[in-house]
């Protein structure tokens, strides 16, 4: 077995977060056929030599990326049960959705990129883990409407509603940008995801929690 010192292991993994983050500004900014390997090491300051010892290939890197993008997604609505407040759990939610597209643009413009283009490179997530992600997620909104918390609506359209609702303040930043004549700050965003909650828990019937109301 090969020892690695911890100082070369701590450079490897500050090389791979660099590239994958050189990898993400490339891919938002060009997609992923119009990125070369060696765009992306210029754009990291290292050989492309070096990158493809960490990505063999450019399609290896891509898929790190877009899995990166995934797990921001995680989130306490991925654990919530029966017994929780779905007044909390889906405020909550919409605040985590909407800070990721304060914090990580370019991440879900490309998630969005792939689906647009049919989602090839995230088949097999979609076939297995996704779809059983969504699955649990629609019994879980059934079972509050059940149990008499939410009133009788669709669980897809309401999940479908809330991603169109925070991911748009990422994926469309620059229509938002020149409409409104400057980008949004964070408190921009605040105010932005109070709004959300509103709608979407008044369109479900449920009461705003206390933090989302001033």
């Amino acid at each position: 077995m090969i020892k690695v010192r911890s100082s070369e292991a701590g450079v490897g993994a500050a090389n791979r977060r660099k590239i994958l983050q050189a990898a993400e500004k490339c891919f938002a900014q060009f997609g992923f056929k119009g990125t070369a390997v060696q765009k992306i090491a210029d754009e990291a300051g290292l050989p492309k030599t070096n990158v493809l010892y960490y990505f063999k290939t450019k399609q290896d890197l891509y898929v790190a990326v877009l899995e990166e993008t995934l797990s921001l997604w995680n989130s306490h609505f991925d654990k919530a049960t029966v017994e929780d407040d779905p007044a909390d759990v889906l405020s909550v939610y919409i605040a985590e959705k909407m800070e990721v597209s304060r914090l990580h643009p370019l991440a879900s413009k490309i998630f969005a990129m792939e689906i647009i283009n049919g989602a090839q490179n995230l088949s097999g997530y979609f076939d297995e883990e996704h779809a059983r992600w969504m699955e649990g997620r629609v019994e879980l909104i059934n079972a509050w409407i059940n149990a008499g918390k939410l009133r009788k609506l669709n669980p897809e359209y309401l999940l479908y509603s809330i991603w169109a609702s925070t991911q748009h303040y990422a994926d469309f930043s620059a229509q938002i940008t020149r409409l409104r004549g400057k980008k949004m700050n964070k408190a921009d965003f605040e105010q932005a995801t109070k709004e959300v909650v509103h709608l979407v828990l008044g369109g479900c019937g449920l009461s705003v929690p206390e933090e989302f109301t001033h």
